[in-house]
């Protein structure tokens, strides 16, 4: 009797949007599949180094191509690179070459300086490192599903003025015994009606600047002289409670919270739509533009956007998804499973 083999699915989220009939670096457009961030993609064959092969999870039908990984990521530093150089002037001219050869299948062949990606990277950390920092090389991640699986944080990401605050102190309210927010630690001193430990840690300067030297804040920052931040500790205990720790941090805070330990639901307030000229007055306008720039920096990550027309529709309609995520199988990164 042979021996076989059985090949493991593997399933990713996008991370980013495709459509193959604007990429000019497909040998065969009509040959590709197109999908957006937080689709579901089977991966059927990782043999091309380019293009792989998969379907969307949600789709029958057969497989298409999409960018690999290393191509996708070699294509967005080349953007970044070239826009890079349009604001430095001064650097020399060199552009960024790719050719493909029609719809025979065969690698695409996308040349940047005329040398390897590993070479090509090298050189563009050292001499674009702070444009590099700020460059999310987002592809795919790699998914499985189960379920159930237990959400211990709920992550709220918003522009500043969304009403990201009006919606953690409304669900711990209601739901006092599911959720709690972080005391914050402040070098600040306490007032008469202050106790240690209720609204706030207090804590020396010299002691919040050695624990975050030690990595043991998620975020912190200074207002009038006095340092404030989240002690990752103080969320570890709401975990230990058995309740889900409720934060409205900045982006910036998910490339710690995004793990097993943390297991984060991640949920866009979304601006309001502007629907008529009345609603250009500066104000409103100012929080729909950073609210589109933060869902295009960060919308990979996001499991839930909610738009944010009215504030008890809104809270309403994350009740009822968090009870979703508690009740049917989702997709969770495989990161934080195995």
């Amino acid at each position: 009797m042979g021996i076989i083999f059985f090949c493991p699915q593997i399933f990713v989220r996008a991370q980013f949007d495709y459509d193959p009939l604007e990429d000019d670096l497909i040998p065969c457009a009509q040959a590709g599949i197109s999908f957006k961030t937080g689709d579901i993609l089977q991966i059927i064959s990782k043999d091309d180094h380019n293009w792989w092969q998969a379907r969307k999870d949600n789709a029958a039908g057969s497989a298409g191509l999409i960018p690999s990984p290393e191509l996708q990521e070699w294509r967005t530093a080349c953007v970044a690179l070239e826009k890079s150089k349009h604001e430095n002037k001064g650097e020399s001219d060199h552009g960024c070459s790719s050719h493909t050869e029609g719809c025979d299948g065969t690698t695409v062949n996308c040349s940047i300086f005329g040398r390897k990606k590993k070479q090509y990277k090298d050189k563009y950390l050292a001499k674009h490192n702070a444009v590099f920092d700020q460059l999310d090389l987002v592809t795919y991640e790699e998914v499985v599903k189960l379920p159930s699986f237990l959400r211990k944080t709920l992550v709220l990401l918003g522009a500043h003025g969304v009403g990201r605050r009006h919606i953690k102190n409304t669900l711990i309210a209601r739901h006092p015994d599911k959720y709690a927010y972080p005391i914050p630690h402040t070098t600040r001193a306490p007032r008469s009606d202050e106790e240690n430990g209720r609204n706030y840690y207090f804590v020396s300067h010299d002691e919040m600047m050695a624990d975050i030297a030690a990595n043991e804040y998620l975020e912190y920052g200074t207002h009038e002289e006095a340092m404030y931040g989240t002690k990752l500790e103080t969320i570890r205990k709401i975990h230990q409670e058995g309740r889900v720790a409720i934060l409205d941090v900045e982006p910036q805070a998910l490339k710690i919270l995004r793990t097993a330990e943390f297991a984060p639901y991640v949920v866009f307030i979304a601006a309001p739509h502007l629907n008529n000229l009345a609603d250009y007055d500066g104000s409103l306008e100012r929080l729909a533009k950073e609210s589109e720039l933060l869902r295009q920096a960060y919308g990979h990550f996001f499991d839930l956007t909610i738009v944010n027309n009215d504030i008890d529709e809104t809270i309403a309609t994350l009740e009822r998804a968090i009870e979703r995520v508690h009740s049917t199988a989702q997709w969770i990164p495989v990161a934080w499973v195995y």
